[in-house]
């Protein structure tokens, strides 16, 4: 890993770690598990959509770059996108996918190593939402893929997650507890990210 890396975190109230007694959410769970080293910045806002993300990824993330540095962006949102308001979705589908690509491209063209995290299930939203969500999840996949752009699944994982589950319902019914959010940190730590991590920016 290299010794002056930067982290910039950018999504919803996922990222942002809403509903965690202890102020961490999945972010602060996986860097203390990374190690030092990192300088690491958590840009998650509530209710973000992939729209609002695009809008001010670059206005915020590019103060918080440095040049001849390994700077890093994860990106992880969805589950605002496919929330049902006044009839419609309030991003629908192709319209977010064209957002992370437009994102993941903005990212190489800056020579910023991306990872994508799934969109986590919002447990009270019903299983129409989760459909769409995880839908949306198994595009975004196949876009990382083709893109050779980490991507984490989290959507059926969650959903099918005894402790993320039974921590959301308790709560606002969308986001968990200190527990829930361990468990989104576990599967991104099995997943792709110390690989990602180790892998040297080109």
């Amino acid at each position: 890993m290299n010794e002056d890396l930067r982290i910039c975190f950018i999504g919803d109230s996922f990222v942002q770690g809403i509903g965690d007694p202890a102020y961490r959410g999945w972010v602060g769970r996986v860097l203390a598990a990374t190690g030092p080293g990192i300088t690491a910045f958590n840009l998650g806002i509530r209710r973000n959509t992939s729209a609002d993300v695009l809008r001010r990824c670059w206005r915020e993330v590019e103060p918080r770059i440095l040049p001849d540095t390994d700077n890093r962006l994860v990106l992880s949102f969805g589950s605002n996108d496919s929330v049902v308001e006044n009839g419609n979705v309030r991003v629908d589908r192709t319209q977010c996918l064209d957002n992370l690509a437009t994102l993941l491209t903005e990212s190489r063209d800056r020579a910023i190593h991306p990872l994508v995290i799934g969109p986590p299930p919002v447990i009270d939203a019903g299983k129409e939402h989760l459909r769409r969500t995880a839908d949306l999840a198994d595009d975004m996949a196949d876009l990382c893929d083709s893109r050779e752009v980490p991507f984490v699944a989290t959507t059926r994982q969650l959903a099918e997650d005894l402790v993320w589950t039974r921590e959301a319902a308790a709560g606002d019914g969308a986001h968990p507890g200190s527990g829930g959010y361990q468990r989104l940190a576990e599967l991104i730590l099995a997943g792709q990210w110390h690989s990602w991590i180790a892998r040297p920016t080109p």
